[in-house]
């Protein structure tokens, strides 16, 4: 096992290394390049659990035992190494095995079931020797039977009872991440309000994230534009170049006609400069953590579906026509410098 940093030679059970396991792979999961490591909240939100139970899920100093599911779907939001998800499956099973033993030693733990019993057979059929040697009469029998039972229902209940939780956290998950073959899956009630398509247009002031997406998506139309989030006379120009294409009104602004033009669907597998602007809206929609790699990969596609069930729309995990709508509109201004920005001066929320 492994022994506490410093050399004080104390030895880490199961539970404490699962622990370190997990919050290293939270830890380095931003170190990719563009990868930026998601907030615990956000992460808490993902896997449907409370940000201080993930917390405790995430401290070797005060061991909270992750559930086996919770640990495997750590292991692909955070893009864990793959060799390390049988590691943590082995730690898991050591620390549950660890558990038993303490509670054992300190007697909580009921007598198992007799060899050769089969699963789920109830076990009251046994023998019971004292019972039938009838030294107290037919009732002290029942009694007898009754004691040696108790702890055995004991089990039977927490076993009902982390079954239906299993069930319970799985079907969050495949309500609010799985696609479905009709593409309804973790759909939610119908958005009340209809969403409009942002406009943009040419201007001296940072129009941030959605301007880097468009500019993302004229690169994608075959344009060369820097995506740094300034609308200037070269994106406008590639705007009107592009309307002028496509039979628009060519006013160099971006609205309702021009985007969806410009937006194609897109899915698992795609490497384009649509895809990069799908990372870059998702990344900042409140969720974070998505990396900005060009690549449509497994945990981009858990972020849409993810964002999708968010905003009443089928969790498909692929990007058409209302999810591009609803990840421009559902924008805020960074809480921090863009990487573009980062030598060029501190936004005004950073120099207070």
């Amino acid at each position: 096992m492994a022994q506490e940093p410093g050399g004080q030679g104390r030895e880490h059970g199961a539970g404490e290394q699962l622990a370190m396991l997990l919050r290293r792979w939270w830890e380095e999961s931003g170190k990719p390049p563009g990868g930026t490591r998601p907030t615990q909240q956000a992460l808490a939100l993902r896997l449907g659990v409370d940000q201080t139970t993930l917390s405790r899920y995430l401290n070797p100093r005060h061991v909270s035992v992750a559930p086996l599911n919770v640990v495997e779907t750590l292991h692909a939001l955070l893009c864990a190494p793959a060799v390390e998800r049988e590691q943590a499956r082995a730690l898991w099973r050591e620390a549950a095995r660890e558990s038993g033993r303490q509670k054992a030693a300190g007697g909580t733990v009921p007598t198992p079931a007799p060899v050769g019993a089969r699963e789920g057979e109830a076990t009251a059929a046994a023998p019971d020797p004292a019972a039938e040697q009838g030294t107290d009469g037919s009732g002290a029998r029942v009694r007898r039977r009754g004691l040696w039972l108790r702890p055995f229902l004991g089990v039977a209940a927490l076993a009902v009872a982390f079954t239906a939780g299993g069930v319970v956290h799985e079907q969050f998950f495949a309500q609010h991440l799985a696609p479905t073959a009709n593409g309804a899956a973790g759909a939610a009630a119908t958005r009340e309000e209809p969403r409009e398509w942002p406009i943009m247009s040419m201007g001296v002031e940072d129009q941030f994230t959605r301007a880097r997406a468009l500019q993302y998506l004229l690169n994608g139309q075959g344009y060369e534009i820097r995506a740094d989030g300034f609308i200037g006379e070269e994106t406008r120009d590639a705007v009107m170049d592009f309307q002028l294409k496509k039979n628009l009104p060519v006013d160099g602004k971006v609205g309702r006609l021009t985007w969806p033009e410009l937006v194609p669907d897109v899915g698992p597998g795609a490497e384009t400069f649509e895809v990069r602007a799908v990372q870059e809206l998702l990344n900042n929609a409140g969720l974070g953590g998505t990396t900005v790699s060009g690549k449509y990969t497994a945990a981009t596609a858990a972020d849409v579906g993810f964002f999708q069930a968010r905003h009443h729309l089928p969790a498909t995990g692929r990007v058409d026509m209302d999810t591009w709508l609803a990840l421009l509109v559902e924008q805020d201004p960074p809480l921090k410098r863009p990487e573009y920005q980062r030598d060029t001066g501190p936004l005004p929320s950073d120099s207070v």
